[in-house]
């Protein structure tokens, strides 16, 4: 079992001489991780139950900063003006790596970050308030479409994987619904139980609201059935062609240095492997989904085209 002392160990002894053993031994000093969505949400309480882990392995605390907006890329983009020295991180995602084909960004997916790891997926659900007439996700589509312009759908930012989900099936469905975008999870649950839209395409923040009766599951998005709610149906297996998945991790700036980025990266692997992280997103309905710096890094060159494709298609590109 990977160990605080052989974090340490393994940060200051990769070579022998004067010159690595006057190198102050990394950490020295508290790191910051941003987490790109507001607080009390699914993607805070993962970073800060990762983040927690992982401040003890290292020796010194991961401080957990909040910098919502922009469909999520605000982490990111902060990067842009802090030193590469591991002391500044920020969780990813594949809004991330959509933002620059709809809005001008400051960085560039594949140039400005180093990828130290990918964490877990990120599977999204529909869901309506308990007490709605709808049963399935049939039934309310059905509504929707009998029923133009009356439906409000809440999502987690524009272009989110939310947003697309919900424009993919008002375009194979001829539905006209409202898509209203929020800074994360936590909002739109505030403005799905308070009744001011009709439904949510979300991340699974919304599990607790699911477990304690006041919010119905009516679909996952994804391509397979969560462990979690193995009686709720895909999208796909409900007849419609449509799902989205935002797998996230850990990035910093380009130019880190190779033994910073291998503590950081050993440091947050065993805390994503711990069983207080895995029983944590097993609560959030979700699971690990490890990958290394390279295998993040070659996930985001592949999937570019991908998304840049969606945003082309479904016309996502921001106006002046």
């Amino acid at each position: 079992m990977l160990t605080r002392r052989h974090l340490l160990a393994g940060a200051g002894a990769t070579l022998a001489g004067p010159h690595l053993l006057a190198q102050p031994r990394f950490p020295s000093a508290p790191i910051t991780l941003y987490c790109p969505w507001p607080a009390g949400g699914g993607a805070d309480a993962q970073l800060r139950g990762l983040a927690r882990i992982a401040g003890g392995l290292l020796g010194q605390p991961v401080l957990v900063e909040n910098r919502p907006g922009a469909a999520g890329s605000f982490g990111a983009a902060a990067l842009m003006k802090v030193r590469a020295d591991g002391y500044t991180l920020s969780q990813s995602h594949n809004a991330v790596l959509r933002q620059p084909f709809i809005a001008p960004t400051p960085y560039d997916p594949v140039k400005d970050f180093t990828y130290l790891l990918g964490v877990s997926d990120n599977p999204f659900g529909i869901v309506v308030r308990a007490d709605a007439p709808w049963r399935t996700v049939e039934d309310f589509i059905e509504h929707a479409r009998r029923q133009p312009n009356t439906v409000s759908l809440a999502v987690p930012g524009k272009a989110s994987p939310g947003h697309l989900v919900g424009d993919q099936i008002a375009a194979q469905r001829k539905i006209d619904w409202t898509v209203v975008p929020f800074k994360g999870t936590a909002e739109s649950m505030q403005q799905l139980l308070g009744g001011h839209v009709t439904a949510a395409i979300e991340s699974t923040g919304w599990v607790p609201h699911v477990d304690a009766g006041r919010l119905r599951l009516l679909a996952v998005v994804g391509r397979r059935r969560l462990r979690k709610y193995p009686q709720v149906p895909t999208l796909i297996e409900s007849g419609i062609d449509a799902s989205d998945h935002s797998p996230w991790g850990i990035v910093g700036p380009a130019g880190m240095e190779p033994t910073v980025v291998r503590t950081l990266h050993d440091a947050f692997k065993a805390s994503m492997e711990s069983p207080d992280f895995v029983q944590l997103l097993a609560s959030l309905a979700q699971e690990p989904l490890y990958m290394s710096g390279e295998e993040y890094r070659r996930y985001v060159v592949e999937v570019l085209p991908q998304l840049k494709a969606i945003v082309d298609r479904y016309n996502l590109k921001a106006t002046a």
